[in-house]
């Protein structure tokens, strides 16, 4: 008995998706619908999203905003590695990163400034080096920090010395200076802060300046889709709520 009896021409017919599929599949790739009802592109092996990046500042859907508030509530209570490891590292890897190495928790000493050293290449195959130097806090520029917020002349020494020392870069054998700068905080960064610390910098290593606040960390990790740390995703080891 033909199993395809009784059924017609259009439910036999392979669907678009499984079509998509079957061309991606040899390069290793597959097409994918997320909750949002959005497709996207990953690779098979590494489950790793690479779509396009979509415009941080457009109008988010409902599964988008929901994902954001689950992010925020676990910024709030994230420790400074945890923000590190957790959302900072799986980001720029989903950005297009390379080489992303987290140094100096372990030895302060050879930290210098950065919590986080990687590269990106542009497509000329020209490198570019960057430094993060991340506060799980808000970043201000008053004169008494609250706990848990970091003061910008806190950090002043440390862009100075993100920018001025030398990496080791064991794919190339060599040592390199950074191109520019991420300051990264959990909370927000003031106007003030910014402002403060461009006013310290000279002309040359303001330019190698970037900020990214929690604002730009929520809108980037709603466009990637990319999946939330496992605490994120439950809310009660972030809510005051009864577990029952």
């Amino acid at each position: 008995m033909d199993p395809t009896e009784g059924i017609n021409e259009d439910e036999q017919r392979p669907g678009a998706l499984a079509l998509l599929n079957g061309a991606l599949a040899r390069e290793g790739f597959e097409a994918y619908y997320a909750p949002d009802k959005q497709c996207y592109l990953r690779h098979i092996a590494t489950k790793v999203t690479t779509a396009p990046l979509r415009d941080p500042h457009r109008p988010f859907s409902t599964v988008e905003l929901e994902r954001r508030e689950q992010l925020r509530a676990y910024l709030e209570k994230a420790s400074e590695d945890e923000l590190i490891d957790e959302v900072l590292l799986p980001l720029f890897r989903q950005l297009g990163f390379h080489r992303i190495t987290a140094a100096g928790h372990k030895d302060k000493s050879l930290e210098y400034g950065k919590d986080v050293w990687m590269k990106f290449i542009l497509p000329t195959q020209h490198v570019l080096y960057f430094g993060i130097q991340a506060k799980k806090g808000k970043l201000d520029a008053s004169g008494f920090s609250r706990a848990g917020n970091s003061n910008i002349a806190e950090i002043h020494n440390q862009v100075l010395m993100m920018l001025g020392h030398e990496i080791f870069d064991p794919e190339i054998g060599k040592r390199v200076l950074v191109d520019h700068a991420f300051i990264v905080a959990g909370g927000e960064i003031t106007k003030q802060a910014r402002n403060c610390l461009g006013n310290e910098l000279d002309a040359s290593k303001r330019r190698s300046i970037i900020f990214m606040d929690r604002e730009d960390i929520l809108n980037l990790f709603a466009v990637t889709n990319l999946p939330l740390p496992e605490a994120a995703v439950s809310r009660r080891p972030w809510s005051n709520e009864p577990p029952f």
